[in-house]
């Protein structure tokens, strides 16, 4: 079909150029509002749950209305038609994530005295603020001596200082039939820890649901720690570290301990090593 001017079949028509466009202009605006109707009618029909996707094809098979995302996009925001986000329950998430997580048997048992030196270790972390911060510690040590196997301090709760923790431990001593001992927290479910443990044979082991006995080794050296750190007054992360790295030397080293006849923890485990 051939295109002819405007000016052309306005003359035909007999009316003004600014007439024509003023009734095309009038015309374009009851479309729109047509439009804007149905659009706002499948939206709340959806429970304004309709995105401009599903509206767009239910314009297409409802009423075989070809119409531009654009146009719909830009009806939806001129008029606040705004699509709900459906949020995840914030319970069910978490109880979805447990599941997901894999979660292992208590191979302890409470038996902490009848293990033997570098054969079972007990790791947990711990909050230590101070000048208005907080540090987490991870620690981990041996359940039959007492000794701290290795420990992290850092200013996030990251993934990354309990996995420098066990390597440090690794490093440190052989893994051969050894057990890793742990609450049931998210760093200790997390993939990474698991597939750490399993790629250096080393048996991991966990508490029952709320029940900090069953990891009472970590706790007890918590309790003598906070009791004993002058960690509070210290005023930057670096003066905490120093702080806590003098703690682990003197505890492995000079704190002697009645439970382990009147023995430093290193001195109780070479005596356990050559008895």
């Amino acid at each position: 079909m051939k295109d002819y001017p405007i000016s052309l079949l306005c003359r035909i028509a007999g009316v003004s150029k600014s007439g024509y466009y003023k009734w095309w202009k009038n015309a374009d605006k009851v479309k729109d509002e047509f439009d804007v109707l149905l659009i706002a009618e499948m939206f709340f029909k959806s429970k304004q749950k309709a995105g401009f996707r599903t509206i767009k094809m239910k314009l297409l098979t409802e009423y075989g209305i070809i119409m531009n995302h654009k146009k719909i996009i830009r009806i939806m925001k001129k008029y606040g038609m705004t699509t709900k986000i459906r949020r995840t329950n914030p319970y069910k998430l978490a109880a979805r994530i447990r599941q997901d997580n894999i979660v292992c048997p208590n191979l302890v048992n409470r038996k902490f005295k009848e293990q033997n030196p570098n054969t079972v270790y007990s790791t947990d972390i711990t909050y230590l603020k101070y000048s208005g911060n907080t540090a987490f510690l991870s620690v981990m040590s041996d359940v039959k001596t007492s000794e701290v196997i290795s420990y992290s301090l850092s200013d996030n709760l990251q993934m990354g200082f309990v996995i420098d923790t066990i390597n440090s431990g690794i490093r440190k001593y052989p893994t051969d039939n050894l057990i890793i001992h742990s609450d049931r927290g998210v760093h200790y479910t997390n993939n990474v820890y698991q597939m750490l443990l399993k790629n250096n044979n080393i048996q991991q082991s966990m508490s029952a649901p709320a029940t900090p006995r069953d990891n009472a080794p970590i706790e007890s050296f918590f309790g003598h720690l906070k009791d004993e750190l002058d960690y509070k007054k210290c005023k930057t992360f670096e003066e905490l570290s120093a702080l806590v790295d003098d703690y682990m030397y003197n505890y492995n080293y000079t704190r002697k301990q009645w439970s382990k006849n009147k023995m430093t923890p290193i001195e109780y485990k070479n005596f356990l090593l050559v008895s």
